[in-house]
């Protein structure tokens, strides 16, 4: 079964970058990626690649090399349907935010409404693939959807998720450590995980491919940063442990990551995960663990949820505690707002909470990320709620340099993990801000005895407060 053209459904941060990869690999194949979102297709056909939609490194030149060859953007969602053999699902499945499930279960009304529309479209045999993060036995709805509304036409489901990290997801694409199909055991069934393995296989050796049915793939994306999130939560508990004890955290992360069983991957302690998977994905796990009655195991899944809010939370009570028990008028700066570097991407980023928390004590917050802009900036702040939008920026002040926001500061608090920070001239931030000086390293990013013999008051996740007596 040769696949000649390709739909995607959304473009997103999962149908953006996977489909453009794709493209990149098979130029013999058209690939379609649609969305009724017309400033987002708009940005994604902009002639100048800088203002994709989406930040990721390398992004810009595979799009710039598949672009009008065989990767097109498009809002003629039908067309694209009808088109094509093979239908990538890479729609949005946030938190259900209303009725039962509500903070918890994901909300699968875009899937449902894709496969309605696939259905309503679709007058030739059809392979829809599954690339969103979806609940385990997704697949039999959206099949029961397609079966009993469509046009007669014949339907194969896939699984089909990704794994792919934010701000390394162009390289995660190009060499990942497996592709992970699940389909239908029949011949059927074989015959349409072997089409897509085939397109896979023209850049991925056929060993890193894994084949499964459709349950284990839908549950192993779930399960898989379920457990990349609790190594986080595991090591940032450890660094309050180490903070009363005398301990230092990363000595005890690479003492421990050393031991071949564990491994030294996500141990490094910090104010806290983000992102739009980790949390939203335990979340959907905890439910269906109660919705079969499993409740000790949803209990121990949701205590990673639990420990990784503690982390955000304290790291700002510790601001406000350090700074004489008050932050009310003072200036704290923030260096970073999107959760990880190398990303634009701000879903569920610890800055929006640390940031909510210290705006509660009427701190008075200037804001520097390299790639977030103003208006995303309050965006994340408006949708708390916690305050009204005017009152949101009357506290919070967005800019555009870095030594500017540091000017005439009680407080800087290192949020995000970029690189240009530890390339700062401190010395010369130093002198600009209020005496003490302190600096609070959400990212242990930072020399913190170069910061020190600076004059700063240096504060770190996971180091002793007995050393910085």
């Amino acid at each position: 079964m040769k696949i000649k053209n390709i739909c995607c459904i959304g473009a997103g941060y999962v149908g953006g970058p996977t489909m453009a990869v794709l493209a990149l690999k098979n130029p013999d194949i058209n690939i379609t990626i649609v969305d009724i979102n017309e400033a987002r297709i708009a940005a994604w056909n902009d002639n100048d690649l800088n203002n994709l939609p989406i930040y990721e490194p390398g992004l810009k030149e595979v799009v710039q090399e598949a672009r009008g060859r065989n990767l097109f953007f498009s809002t003629e969602v039908e067309k694209a349907i009808d088109e094509a053999e093979m239908i990538f699902i890479s729609v949005n499945t946030p938190t259900k935010t209303y009725g039962k499930g509500k903070g918890m279960a994901a909300d699968l009304k875009y899937i449902e409404l894709s496969a309605r529309q696939i259905a309503k479209v679709a007058t030739t045999d059809k392979i829809v693939v599954e690339k969103s993060t979806l609940p385990v036995r997704t697949a039999q709805a959206i099949k029961n959807i397609l079966d009993h509304t469509g046009n007669g036409v014949k339907f194969q489901i896939l699984s089909n998720p990704e794994f792919l990290a934010e701000g390394t997801a162009v390289q995660d694409l190009l060499n990942p450590d497996r592709v992970l199909i699940g389909g239908e055991n029949s011949k059927e069934g074989n015959e349409t995980i072997n089409a897509l393995v085939d397109i896979y296989a023209t850049w991925i050796p056929k060993e890193q491919i894994l084949t499964t049915n459709l349950w284990s793939s839908e549950l192993s994306k779930l399960v898989a940063n379920a457990f990349l999130a609790q190594r986080v939560s595991s090591i940032n508990a450890i660094s309050e442990l180490c903070e009363v004890t005398g301990a230092d955290v990363s000595e005890v992360s690479k003492a421990i990551g050393m031991d071949s069983r564990i491994g030294p991957k996500f141990l490094k302690a910090s104010v806290g995960f983000g992102g739009s998977c980790f949390q939203k994905d335990i979340l959907n796990l905890v439910y269906i663990a109660k919705s079969y009655g499993l409740n000790e195991v949803a209990d121990y899944w949701e205590q990673v949820i639990i420990m990784n809010d503690h982390q955000k939370n304290r790291f700002a009570e510790n601001i406000v505690s350090k700074l004489y028990n008050t932050v009310s008028g003072k200036k704290i700066t923030f260096l970073g707002w999107a959760f990880k570097k190398d990303t634009n991407d701000t879903r569920e980023s610890a800055a929006i909470y640390v940031a909510d928390a210290l705006l509660n004590e009427e701190a008075e917050i200037t804001v520097y990320d390299p790639k977030v802009s103003e208006e995303r900036i309050y965006e994340d702040l408006d949708y708390l709620n916690t305050r009204s939008p005017e009152e949101n920026r009357r506290l919070l002040k967005v800019v555009m340099e870095p030594y500017h926001a540091c000017e005439k500061a009680h407080a800087v608090a290192i949020l995000t993990e970029w690189d240009e920070f530890v390339e700062y001239d401190w010395e010369n931030i130093y002198t600009s801000v209020i005496k003490p000086a302190f600096v609070f390293d959400g990212r242990r990013i930072l020399d913190g005895q170069f910061m020190k013999d600076i004059g700063f008051q240096y504060d770190a996740i996971g180091v002793s407060i007995l050393n910085n007596i």
